[in-house]
């Protein structure tokens, strides 16, 4: 998984640059991840990713589900 990693944050930064210039959105079939994780800010407003944080405390206000993946608590 680490080598996986590695070899996205080569071109990650680059193709969230191009998402974010053409206004398009950071996404994925099973969530955002930890590859994603880095570039939600490219096509999330600081707002919208508090009400994603909000939403998260009020369905797992003990962060069992998904830990460390997009929010910790």
């Amino acid at each position: 998984m680490a080598d996986f990693v590695a070899k996205c944050e080569l071109v990650s930064k680059d193709i969230f640059a191009i998402v974010e210039r053409y206004k398009g959105s950071v996404s994925a079939e099973h969530g955002v991840g930890l590859v994603k994780k880095p570039y939600l800010q490219y096509t999330r407003s600081a707002v919208e990713i508090n009400y994603m944080r909000s939403l998260k405390l009020v369905f797992d206000p003990k962060g069992v589900m998904n830990p460390g993946k997009v929010f910790d608590l």
